[in-house]
């Protein structure tokens, strides 16, 4: 991935976060910039951005905070590059598994709610329709 840094803004508008959301997740240690400025601003790197990218992918999903944590930290051992042994990488991919398995169940639950939402917006449309006064010719 590159090396060069971003700033904070130009992270938030790449994300569609809030300057206020990166700063939260930096706090609760889910995302730390790669480096500080002179001037101590915050520095990221498009690995940042990637992580900042999932944690905002699972948020619509109802994962806590923890569970992000926790995923991330999985992901990173994973993709760390370190030798690990068979038993401890069979464990991190049954817990990558495990959230895979539960996103695709939020995803499915969501799938529903916006057919529920989709036919309701119909519902009025047409209801609108049949009391609409008729059009003056």
């Amino acid at each position: 991935m590159d090396d060069k840094h971003m700033q904070i803004g130009e992270v938030a508008a790449r994300t569609e976060l809030s300057l206020r959301t990166i700063r939260h997740y930096e706090e609760t240690g889910l995302v730390v910039p790669s480096a500080r400025s002179q001037g101590g601003f915050r520095l990221y790197t498009e690995a940042d951005v990637a992580r900042l990218m999932v944690i905002r992918r699972m948020k619509p999903l109802g994962f806590t905070l923890d569970q992000m944590r926790d995923l991330l930290e999985a992901t990173d051992r994973l993709d760390a590059g370190t030798r690990l042994d068979p038993d401890e990488r069979e464990a991190l991919l049954d817990r990558v598994r495990t959230y895979q398995q539960a996103a695709a169940e939020q995803v499915e639950k969501l799938r529903i709610q916006l057919a529920r939402a989709e036919d309701f917006a119909a519902t009025l449309g047409a209801r609108l329709e049949r009391n609409a006064p008729a059009a003056r010719a």
